[in-house]
């Protein structure tokens, strides 16, 4: 007769400090999402020593300066929301439209953009990219402004963005959600 295996303790099995190890170098430039606990800190009895035959390893250079701050994740628009768009039940706050402009000056526009609309407590903006000559050669403000609103320099303003519904312009324009404008503790 075969024995029969041992019931496993309740919940997901602990990692080894080999797999954190290779987890870590394997995710330590990718941000994480809302709602997702970290990782367990490695044990610290069974860590190597700093400094091993007088070089320092880098992930422990790494440990020992202090972590840079890592803008807050991008959210998606949210169903209900553009549902509520889409059937002219919610409108957007104000509109920029990019058509006929060059790189550099549709990126400092966009920024400016923004910057006024959170400073004014807008919510939802829409910024119209164009669609392109083709659909297979998208237009190149439609391609930059995405990456654009991913930078690190645009998240304390944004939120998260989406493609706007045929009624605002389809896969030419985007939604915006912008964060609330921070106020300052001196009350001004």
């Amino acid at each position: 007769m075969k024995d029969k295996p041992k019931p496993r303790a309740s919940g997901p099995r602990r990692l080894t400090v080999s797999e954190l190890r290779l987890w870590r170098s394997v995710t330590e430039n990718v941000v994480r999402r809302l709602g997702v606990p970290p990782l367990p800190e490695e044990p610290e009895e069974q860590t190597r020593p700093a400094v091993a035959a007088g070089r320092e390893s880098p992930a422990n250079r790494a440990a020992a300066e202090p972590a840079p701050k890592l803008a807050p994740p991008l959210a998606p628009l949210e169903t209900r929301l553009r549902q509520r768009l889409a059937r002219g039940r919610l409108a957007v706050d104000d509109t920029l439209d990019l058509h006929g402009y060059r790189q550099e000056e549709a990126h400092r526009m966009l920024r400016n953009f923004l910057a006024r609309a959170q400073a004014r407590g807008a919510k939802l903006v829409l910024v119209v990219t164009g669609k392109g000559r083709t659909a297979a050669e998208p237009g190149v403000l439609r391609r930059a402004v995405p990456l654009w609103l991913e930078a690190a320099d645009l998240r304390s303003v944004v939120v998260g963005f989406g493609e706007a519904t045929a009624i605002h312009g389809g896969s030419g324009a985007l939604y915006v959600r912008l964060r609330r404008r921070e106020r300052n503790s001196s009350g001004a």
